[in-house]
């Protein structure tokens, strides 16, 4: 099965406004279309259509496949290009469960260098997300996600795990939970209660709200791609 441009550049999202000029930049954009489930396994990324898409040239999309060739997304066909590559829901589980692992030992690491000023400013970050959410800003509600969880990553004094982390997070479809106005309200209520956690002291309970909120992160992706009919 072939998905049209058409096809990928009505679900492109963010990526495609940003009119990505680098293989980096195109990696992330198919991987995301990937793991929402917009191309499936077995459909083939035409290196002409997806540079098209974006409007960039064929080099950096080569180059981009190549790197997701690498990471086991995509697989080269003989004389025919690249193909998707089998996604199980064993991947998705572990690609989530790594994610929550790492999280969770960031924020035990956190929460005895929480200052109240630190609280602050997760607070605000918490009511602005909210206020996104309530808009509908996507794009919004994916920045200040991403800036909030950073903030209390920052105190870990943990880069490796935090780069381990961000290297995880690029398998996660961001676009697909911005635009879910429940997910949104589920986080918001995770950051109310980690927030809580963290001015306590509960190192413990501050780690098991962030596995947590990676876990149900794993079912929302698992619920889409079992609607999207990726495994049938």
């Amino acid at each position: 099965m072939t998905t049209t441009g058409k096809d990928r550049g009505a679900t492109a999202g963010r990526a495609l406004h940003r009119r990505p000029q680098l293989s980096d930049d195109v990696a992330a954009h198919v991987r995301g279309l990937i793991m929402s489930g917009v191309v499936r396994p077995g459909d083939y990324i035409r290196l002409d259509e997806t540079a098209a898409d974006l409007g960039v040239s064929v080099t950096p999309v080569r180059e981009a496949l190549l790197t997701l060739r690498g990471e086991g997304l995509v697989e080269l066909v003989p004389h025919r290009g690249y193909v998707v590559a089998p996604l199980t829901r064993a991947d998705v589980h572990d690609l989530f469960w790594l994610q929550g692992q790492i999280a969770e030992q960031l924020a035990i690491r956190a929460t005895p260098a929480v200052t109240p000023q630190v609280l602050g400013e997760m607070r605000d970050a918490k009511d602005r997300l909210a206020k996104a959410v309530a808009n509908g800003d996507a794009a919004q509600v994916e920045d200040l996600e991403f800036g909030f969880h950073r903030l209390l990553n920052r105190l870990a004094a943990a880069n490796k795990l935090s780069w381990f982390l961000l290297g995880a997070l690029r398998y996660t479809p961001a676009h697909l939970y911005s635009s879910d106005a429940q997910w949104g309200a589920t986080a918001v209520a995770s950051h109310e209660k980690l927030i809580a956690a963290l001015e306590a002291g509960d190192a413990a309970e501050a780690g098991r709200i962030t596995r947590a909120h990676f876990a149900d992160g794993a079912e929302r992706l698992l619920a889409h791609l079992e609607k999207a009919g990726i495994w049938e």
